[in-house]
């Protein structure tokens, strides 16, 4: 196991991903003053989201419908729980976006090798800083 995002897990034989991307944030918005720089002030974490590349080959997969699981997991709009194979649990993402491409086609139009991006947003804490 790769990672599990939520009932989903990431491997070989369902989707396995190559590139792991983190990107986050926080926010500092700034306030004009008179005769002076404009002062920022730190108000919170801002969005933090992580997208994972890779490739799908019918010749390794058990299933070529992966990314109609993760499209129905999206469906439902809820948080799951991101967990690296390695145990360290990022919380609560969302899937924001899937992008695939299919390409080198058997002669019955079954992709040999299926190229997928997706991008998940980390989902609003709650006040004691758990993921909802």
């Amino acid at each position: 196991m790769m990672m599990s995002l939520g009932t989903f897990v990431f491997s070989l034989s369902t989707a396995a991903y190559q590139q792991l991307q983190r990107q986050t944030s926080w926010r500092h918005p700034t306030s004009e003053r008179v005769g002076a720089r404009a002062a920022r002030q730190y108000v919170g974490p801002g969005e933090d989201t992580i997208d994972l590349s890779g490739v799908i080959h019918a010749e390794l997969t058990d299933d070529l419908l992966s990314l109609d699981v993760l499209r129905e997991l999206a469906d439902e709009g809820r948080p799951l729980a991101l967990v690296e194979g390695s145990g360290i649990v990022y919380g609560g993402y969302v899937i924001l976006s899937i992008n695939e491409t299919r390409t080198e086609f058997f002669s019955d139009g079954v992709p040999r090798r299926i190229d997928f991006q997706l991008q998940l947003g980390r989902a609003e804490d709650d006040a004691q800083g758990e993921a909802a």
